[in-house]
Order: structure tokens, then C-alpha cells, then sequence
């Protein structure tokens, strides 16, 4: 099942969600960077990482990456808008 959508949505989500042609492009190219090995291995990491933290369950802050490597819980929103720019 899928979140429901933010009441206080950010740039891109508005985005979006007035151009469905561009979000479905997204979604195409996202699935086919997201079925790599590398990035499924990625995610497992990330997700042993949350466990191991305490935070499974529905919603709840997302583990992100520091620049100092280490990773720590933040929210959703201020994760996603990283654009995943650091090294994995």
C-alpha cells in the first residue's frame, strides 16, 4: 500500500503531480535503476540499519548517510531531497 500523499508536499512532488508524462518517465527509469544488484544491497543495508535502530513499522524517519559515513535517522522528506548525491 502506498503513503498518502503530503499535505505540505515539496518542489518536486508538485511537480509531479501536474506533469503525470515526466512522473511516469521517472517511475520507468527508477524501477529499472532500483532492480540493480547493487542498489537492492544498498537498500538491504539501509533497511538492517533501521531494524537495528528501532524504527520498522508504518512511516517513521528513514536512515540517512552522513558525510562522515555513518548513518542516522532523519525524516522522509529531508532525506529524499539529498538526491542521493553521496558515494554508496
Amino acid at each position: 500500500m502506498a503513503p498518502k500523499k503530503s499535505s505540505n508536499p515539496g518542489k518536486t512532488a508538485r511537480f509531479y503531480r501536474k506533469n503525470k508524462a515526466a512522473y511516469r518517465k521517472k517511475l520507468a527509469k527508477q524501477s529499472k535503476e532500483n532492480s540493480k544488484p547493487s542498489n537492492k544491497e544498498y537498500r538491504r543495508k539501509l533497511a538492517i540499519a533501521r531494524r537495528s535502530a528501532g524504527l520498522m513499522g508504518k512511516g517513521g524517519k528513514d536512515m540517512c548517510h552522513q558525510k562522515n559515513g555513518k548513518v542516522k535517522p532523519c525524516s522522509a522528506k529531508k532525506n529524499r531531497a539529498k538526491g542521493g548525491g553521496q558515494k554508496r
